[in-house]
């Protein structure tokens, strides 16, 4: 990544200002002006999120805005209400709330001198979801949005539910909520205010794990900020950006087909913006995102509805890694799916798969309840060792059909699906399929996959127990995906009724009879057309680094161990470290936790728990917070459990306790 140290404007920053809504709360921003715009004003781009920006984001803040400012536009980091120095409380994600705060802060930068009126919101995650669903509400003044690993879909693509199944990451990143917004603002910033806003914001923290789980099926809870209900909504130009090893590539194929004016960027990367992304090869996203901003906020006309409707990248075969530092490819411009790709279809039958041999046999499966060991991060965002392994493990307990060698490589680029033929032995089961690359010499990498809750076989908004016995069909889309398969090299997809520890298991083991007269994998070949130019892609740069000192080193540890009563357990320990911020002096420590454990026998063994821990100093200023949740469950209900800490030095001076069930329903 190449540093930028001159701009055509010279900027000033201002690190903290004040933007007052109509009923007096005052959301906290950071804001870089270009020098210039008081006697020339120029567009905005809003970045409205909740990770504080006096130290959650304040280093890729510093890596990303400046270098926008100096080309001419004022950048504000807005936190959200009930977070960092911002005023009020913060209930819940993508409430109505969030959204009219959004509109309020469009309105009153549209309203300042230095403004023209013309705005782009940007955002990766939470901020990636809003600048969509803000979108939907139309602000008069909102041009374009660049939304980078985000979703149109909050049921079906997120964190909570996938397939009509329950991950594990609603658990997980109920914790990390938890611990991020329950932390007090900067007496530095709002005086001696401080301790009463944190008592206030602590008071009011919500357990929403129970909220999430409360709501099972795709009802309108999650219909609310899902742009995909009505895509026509969405009059604002949309660039969406995201990568194969991110949780919501999904999403990007159908923003560009669904919405009025669309590209897509589709790379190697985890859940992080491009420039600083791994695995490499990164991007010059910034010289992008510079594009359509020029294009859509000062009618600079830079090209960008020349560009391919998606830009992708396709991977290449790589040994199983749980941490690529480097994913060698390359890049096609095309459309969703390619018009030149073509189906190859194949039969499951017992001796692998097939192109031409049906069978008429059914199979059995009934996988160990620690199958999906390998699977990895459901969002493999804090960047440890969370990329899928070696999935020969996870495929020793599933069934697993295989092609024979490659004769040639081929470029696997849009969605495999597999039509499911099946019968349950009881009325709630779970499947997941993967599609694997073997290698030669038995290694087998994940290309893709899906999970399923086969209660949802017929809709996701009202599930239905299986019979069992009766036969079903369904079919499977797995995650959209571009992977060179190389000649030599099979192709395998395995299928088993759980994947621990990333789906919750089903009340009772699971088995299936599957039907091989009625299954078959689709899988899209793409061919290359002689003359198959790569789109140019420009390096990757940034604005100089935020100065920090480093006062305890990052460390990410995963590591799994079977215990003598044959308990699998899985720990994960996310420590980022300890930093002293070299501009204004804020010291910030922050350690995560997980615990995943289960009975290879025993679905309602399963226990899933995390804990964190924030530090805040300056001087002779120290707070902390610890937060711990857990879930267990019985045939019929879920149990969850929550504490939150608060300590001024080493005092305690906060605790809530929370603790209730609720009811499962099919899930």
């Amino acid at each position: 990544m190449k540093t930028i140290n001159q701009f055509p404007h010279a900027v000033d920053e201002h690190e903290n200002i004040w933007i007052e809504l109509s009923d007096g709360c005052r959301l906290a921003a950071r804001m870089w002006l270009p020098r210039s715009a008081g006697e020339q004003p120029v567009p905005a781009i809003l970045e409205y999120i909740p990770y504080r920006k006096r130290d959650g984001t304040a280093v890729r803040d510093q890596l990303t805005h400046p270098y926008f400012a100096g080309h001419g536009y004022v950048c504000l980091r807005v936190d959200m209400r009930g977070n960092g120095e911002s005023d009020g409380v913060m209930l819940d994600e993508y409430t109505v709330q969030e959204q009219d705060d959004a509109l309020e802060v469009i309105d009153w930068i549209a309203g300042q001198d230095w403004c023209t009126g013309n705005i782009g919101m940007m955002g990766i995650s939470w901020g990636g979801f809003n600048g969509l669903q803000v979108a939907a509400r139309r602000p008069q003044a909102l041009k374009a949005v660049i939304t980078l690993c985000s979703t149109d879909d909050r049921y079906s693509d997120d964190i909570h539910y996938k397939g009509g199944c329950l991950i594990n990451e609603n658990l997980g990143w109920n914790g990390t909520m938890l611990s991020y917004s329950s932390r007090p603002p900067d007496p530095a910033l709002v005086g001696d205010a401080w301790r009463k806003i944190w008592m206030e914001r602590l008071e009011a923290t919500p357990f929403p794990a129970l909220e999430w789980l409360r709501h099972q099926h795709r009802d309108a809870y999650w219909k609310h900020g899902s742009v995909c209900e009505d895509f026509d909504a969405i009059d604002a130009a949309v660039l969406a950006v995201g990568g194969w090893n991110d949780a919501y590539s999904n999403a990007i194929p159908r923003l560009v087909n669904g919405l009025k004016t669309a590209r897509g960027i589709i790379g190697p990367w985890a859940h992080k913006y491009p420039h600083f992304a791994v695995p490499k090869p990164r991007m010059g996203f910034l010289q992008e995102a510079l594009r359509w901003w020029d294009h859509w906020l000062k009618d600079i006309d830079g090209g960008v509805l020349d560009d391919p409707p998606v830009r992708a990248y396709v991977l290449d075969s790589i040994a199983p890694d749980n941490l690529p530092e480097t994913w060698p490819g390359r890049w096609i411009g095309d459309t969703w799916p390619p018009a030149s790709s073509e189906i190859s279809t194949y039969h499951l039958t017992p001796d692998g798969l097939s192109l031409d041999a049906p069978s008429d046999e059914t199979m059995q499966i009934s996988s160990p309840q620690t199958t999906g060991l390998n699977g990895g991060e459901f969002c493999v965002i804090w960047l440890g060792p969370e990329f899928p392994g070696d999935q020969a493990g996870d495929d020793a307990g599933s069934l697993t059909f295989d092609t024979g060698e490659m004769p040639a490589d081929i470029d696997i680029v849009g969605a495999i699906e597999l039509d499911l033929a099946f019968s349950s032995h009881c009325p709630l089961a779970s499947v997941c399929v993967r599609a694997n690359d073997v290698h030669p010499d038995g290694a087998v990498t994940r290309i893709t996959y899906t999970v399923k809750n086969l209660c949802h076989h017929a809709s996701h908004e009202n599930p239905e127990a299986l019979e069992p016995g009766t036969r079903y069909s369904v079919r499977l889309k797995l995650d959209d995906i571009a992977w060179r398969l190389p000649a030599g090299h099979r192709l395998r997809v395995s299928i088993s009724t759980t994947y621990w520890p990333l789906v919750w298991p089903a009340p009772e083991p699971v088995t299936l009879d599957v039907h091989l007269a009625g299954c078959r994998l689709h899988v899209p070949v793409r061919q290359r057309p002689p003359a198959d130019a790569p789109p140019a892609m420009p390096e990757a740069v940034a604005s100089p680094a935020l100065e920090q000192e480093e006062l305890r080193a990052p460390d990410h540890i995963r590591r799994s161990q079977t215990a003598a009563d044959g308990c699998l357990k899985m720990e994960i320990v996310d420590d980022f470290g300890k930093y002293r911020n070299a501009g204004h002096g804020l010291v910030t420590g922050e350690v995560g936790r997980e615990t995943y454990s289960i009975m290879a026998g025993d679905p309602l063994s399963a226990r899933a728990a995390n804990h964190w821990s924030q530090e805040l100093e300056r001087d002779d200023w120290r707070v902390r917070t610890e937060t711990f949740s857990e879930m267990t469950a019985t045939a019929t209900h879920f149990m969850l459990t929550a504490r939150l800490e608060a300590y001024e030095g080493n005092e305690l001076i906060f605790s809530r306790d929370w603790s209730d069930t609720v009811e499962r329903r099919l899930v």
